[in-house]
């Protein structure tokens, strides 16, 4: 089993970008370029190695290699966004890898990509951005580029990337490192682990509640200490957890409603089941059914949004009442985009740099938003 987080470390120790290996200080698929940026790179490194993986590194700095970091993203949903854009799409995976170094919020992503060598090459299924329609891209060095493609790819990258992931083998001292790193670390928030099937080892915490005889965490933090990977974290929704000796469930609720009468809703289950033989599976299935509400109210409330974000953009302060409503602003236009006002998608957009710049507290409410709003759409 591999260690991802020895992993990253041995993909920038010992090589620059190349046809095998990409690495980003970020990414941004809400937006059209990014998305289309994005898709280019796996596009690109799936042709490249047809017979071995290809890995996306994402928050280093370009120029000194240096971890910096970004959010925590747990859109389980990517592989549908690579099978809507890309003909004879590869296996793609994002997993979210934490370093001790970086604050509980931030993370390293490490996208996989096997190609799916049988099938044939991949290309772009349909336009995005200014790349077209049909277009093949290829590595050239450090670099994606659009290819004619008339020549067979000869394989030169599998002895390296195999000898890469060798040395990125997980061991006993390694998963005890992590258990004890991760115990330490979360003291704060109820830590806990439980082995399952002799192997495998999830570390999880979080601040417990019970709600009619029913256990809840927020702030919950989860681990596959074996891989080194975070499964999940959320510093503001209600998470039930539920495991028994061959399985562990999670079940996210997300708080929304109008007017501070807030209900929680359930978001996403997900399933990690683990086998006799060393592997193990996870699974995902969207819960969530979305509060409708009267059309006068929502109209009255996006208008108001509206008016803020006009504030906003032209540098005019906030009166009381509106300090108060852009805390709810990113979660009312989503709210208001899920009772079909389209174009409240398109606010939430433009809102970005604004509430940016306007104050940590209401961005992270913003990023959170942006999150349920990607797991639903996804889809």
């Amino acid at each position: 089993m591999i260690n991802k987080r020895l992993l990253i470390k041995n993909l920038l120790a010992h090589n620059d970008e190349n046809s095998f290996y990409d690495k980003k200080r970020k990414i941004n698929i809400g937006e059209k370029e990014g998305k289309a940026k994005f898709l280019k790179h796996i596009c690109a490194l799936s042709n490249s190695n047809p017979k071995n993986n290809s890995y996306i590194v994402i928050g280093v700095d370009d120029e000194d290699n240096k971890i910096i970091g970004v959010d925590f993203f747990d859109d389980s949903k990517i592989q549908n966004l690579i099978n809507a854009y890309l003909t004879n799409p590869p296996i793609v995976q994002y997993e979210n890898i934490p370093f001790p170094h970086l604050p509980d919020d931030k993370v390293v992503g490490l996208v996989t990509i096997r190609a799916k060598k049988e099938v044939g090459i991949t290309s772009l299924r349909k336009n995005i951005w200014k790349y077209y329609g049909g277009s093949v891209f290829l590595r050239d060095g450090s670099m994606s580029m659009p290819k004619v493609f008339d020549i067979e790819i000869k394989d030169v990258n599998s002895s390296i990337v195999s000898a890469i992931e060798n040395h990125a083998q997980n061991n006993i001292q390694y998963t005890l490192d992590g258990v004890f790193d991760f115990m330490n670390k979360r003291k704060d928030f109820n830590p806990q682990y439980k082995v399952f099937k002799e192997y495998f080892v999830m570390c999880w915490s979080g601040q417990k509640k019970t709600t009619k005889s029913q256990v809840f965490y927020s702030r919950v933090d989860i681990e596959l200490i074996n891989e080194q990977v975070r499964l999940f974290f959320s510093t503001l929704d209600e998470v039930e957890i539920i495991y028994n000796d061959d399985s562990f469930k999670i079940i996210e609720y997300v708080n929304l409603g109008l007017h501070n009468q807030n209900k929680y809703f359930k978001l996403e289950e997900t399933i990690i089941t683990f086998g006799d033989n060393a592997t193990y599976n996870i699974e995902t299935q969207l819960l969530f059914e979305p509060p409708q509400y009267d059309k006068k109210i929502l109209h009255h409330i996006y208008n108001s949004n509206n008016a803020i974000l006009d504030k906003l953009k032209k540098g005019i302060a906030l009166n009381k009442n509106e300090i108060q409503d852009i805390n709810n602003l990113p979660v009312t236009y989503l709210i208001c985009y899920f009772n079909l006002f389209h174009e409240a998608i398109n606010k939430l957009i433009e809102a970005k740099p604004l509430l940016k710049n306007y104050n940590k507290e209401v961005y992270s409410l913003y990023k959170e938003t942006m999150r349920i709003l990607r797991k639903v759409k996804y889809s």
